[in-house]
C-alpha cells in the first residue's frame, strides 16, 4: 500500500512509524525527519492525511454475522409489529360490529 502519492518511496507502515515516533515519543519533526531523510512538507503532508482519514480506522466494518444478526432481529420486530397491527384491526372491527349492533337496537339508520 502507498502512502501520500511517493509511489515506491514509502510503505504506509513507514510512513506511520515516522509519524509515531513525533506524536507519540515527542521527538521533534526537524529530528524525525533528519533522521529518516524527510522533508519536513511531506512530514506535514503525511500527519494531514492521517488525521483527515483517521475515522476509517475506526468506521465500523459489517460482516456476514453481524448483518446476519441484524436481519433476524429486524425480522424479528417486524413479525411483532405485524402481530400488534393484526390484534388493532381485530379489536377495531368487534367495535365497530358492536356499535352497528347497537344502533341497530336503538333503531338508528
Amino acid at each position: 500500500m502507498q502512502f501520500c502519492g511517493f509511489v515506491g518511496t514509502f510503505i504506509l507502515s513507514r510512513c506511520l512509524a515516522i509519524l509515531r515516533e513525533h506524536l507519540l515519543e515527542k521527538v521533534p519533526v526537524s529530528e524525525v525527519c533528519d533522521k529518516h531523510g524527510v522533508s519536513v512538507v511531506n512530514f506535514y503532508n503525511w500527519q494531514k492525511q492521517l488525521f483527515e482519514n483517521g475515522q476509517s480506522a475506526f468506521d465500523r466494518k459489517t460482516n456476514s454475522a453481524n448483518a446476519k444478526r441484524q436481519q433476524d432481529a429486524n425480522a424479528v420486530k417486524i413479525e411483532k409489529l405485524e402481530s400488534k397491527l393484526q390484534q388493532k384491526n381485530e379489536v377495531i372491527a368487534e367495535l365497530l360490529q358492536e356499535h352497528v349492533e347497537l344502533k341497530k337496537e336503538i333503531g338508528e339508520p
